[in-house]
């Protein structure tokens, strides 16, 4: 059984940066393809990046493109999200997740398997 551990969420001024690590103790992460969801009060849970199991291909929502990169390390079974240019809108609670399957373009919550238990990210003066 696949479990994901997030960390580095926290509070962070508008225009700051974070960067959220996503481990995978005792797994072989190697053998998934990562997203990173995330979920505000009151709205529905919704992806922004993904990446291949490789690390070579990457997906992103218009949202986050150009401001969030997505990482992985396999040798370390963790993934990263690497968060630049924070706004209030950002404000969220923060999963990462895992499918076996190879196609990163999906971000529907239920093609998913895996989820961690998430971090918080609050993005506010």
């Amino acid at each position: 059984q696949l479990q994901l551990v997030e960390s580095g969420g926290g509070l962070v001024q508008p225009g700051g940066s974070l960067r959220l690590s996503c481990a995978a103790p005792g797994s072989t992460l190697a053998y998934y393809t990562i997203a990173w969801f995330r979920q505000a009060p009151g709205k529905e849970r919704e992806g922004g990046s993904s990446i291949s199991k490789t690390g070579l291909y990457t997906n992103y929502v218009a949202s986050v493109k150009g401001r969030f990169t997505i990482s992985r390390d396999n040798d370390k079974n963790t993934a990263y999200l690497q968060m630049n240019t924070l706004g209030p809108e950002d404000t969220a609670i923060y999963y990462c997740a895992a499918r076996m399957q190879w196609e990163i373009e999906t971000f529907e919550v239920t093609d998913y398997d895996w989820w961690g238990q998430g971090t918080q990210v609050t993005v506010s003066s």
